[in-house]
């Protein structure tokens, strides 16, 4: 498995604009884009750090899993993405391992990544990320 960088945080907030606030406004993180994954009920904003990013994410949906989240359990982080060069290749192995995945193909996430999600049961307690991009 070749795993590159930690591709970003993912972080769940109740409203990206009020959140840009303290990234860009206070610690000087500029936004490099914001989009909306429609499949995903998600509006995503990017704060890039050198070959990572901030990911926030605020729900477009009440039922969305950002909102379920925020609604158990606050806003804070959400995830850890990291990337990886062959996320089919990864998953395949990772599922030969018998690890509990959430998604056993990729999907499409923001910024066009093909992502696939690790169950926290598998990883003691943490959602995992694996991002191609």
């Amino acid at each position: 498995m070749n795993t590159t960088v930690v591709d970003h945080i993912g972080i769940a907030v109740s409203s990206i604009e009020e959140s840009l606030k303290f990234w860009e406004g206070t610690l000087g993180i500029k936004c490099s884009g914001v989009e909306t994954v429609e499949d995903q009920k998600v509006k995503t904003a990017f704060l890039p750090i050198k070959e990572s990013e901030i990911e926030l994410l605020e729900a477009t949906n009440p039922d969305s899993p950002i909102a379920k989240f925020i609604e158990k359990k606050g806003e804070g982080i959400h995830h850890l993405a990291i990337r990886v060069d062959n996320l089919e290749g990864v998953l395949a192995e990772l599922k030969a391992k018998g690890i509990k995945l959430i998604d056993e193909t990729p999907r499409r996430g923001a910024g066009g990544a093909k992502i696939a999600f690790v169950h926290p049961k598998a990883t003691g307690g943490i959602l995992l990320e694996l991002s191609q991009r």
